[in-house]
């Protein structure tokens, strides 16, 4: 609810925005499946080892649902565990990628920084407009950063040889 909408954002292990929805009168508890299916679609089955979710998306059929096609889905319970759902949680694979979620809520932030801390048109699809442009252009800066860290690389090779 940062950006005055809620604003769902997947992100890769790249750091690139791959799916985002700006949510109007849905719930988070309802977008997992959604989400899944859009990146399955998009990508194809076995092309996604992992997916990782908010406590706020958890829903016990949702997860075994995707976990038919994701080999690991990250759900992380909402409430008191059970013992069966604190080992489930405790895992090492669990643990990392839980870990590797909290890069998503810092996408966020950088959304913000990338024009979307105000939007100057009016209405709803004038913000969903700049929540494309907001996306498009964390991702060239993301791309741009790599580009320059793999010029930099070579430079500093070069120096050595």
């Amino acid at each position: 609810m940062e950006l005055g909408h809620r604003l769902l954002v997947g992100s890769d292990q790249h750091g690139l925005i791959q799916d985002y929805a700006v949510l109007i009168g849905e719930v988070d508890v309802d977008q997992s499946v959604p989400v899944a299916d859009r990146l399955l679609g998009r990508y194809g089955v076995g092309a996604i080892a992992s997916l990782s979710f908010d406590k706020g998306f958890t829903r016990a059929a949702d997860r075994a649902l995707l976990e038919l096609y994701i080999p690991q889905v990250v759900m992380p319970k909402r409430g008191r565990k059970n013992a069966a759902e604190a080992a489930a949680e405790s895992t090492k694979p669990f643990v990392a990628l839980r870990r590797q979620h909290s890069a998503v809520e810092s996408d966020i932030a950088a959304l913000e920084h990338h024009g979307l801390d105000r939007c100057l048109d009016v209405g709803l699809a004038a913000y969903q407009r700049y929540v494309g442009y907001g996306v498009l252009a964390f991702n060239l800066h993301q791309i741009g950063r790599e580009l320059l860290e793999q010029a930099r690389r070579r430079t500093e090779l070069r120096a050595a040889a």
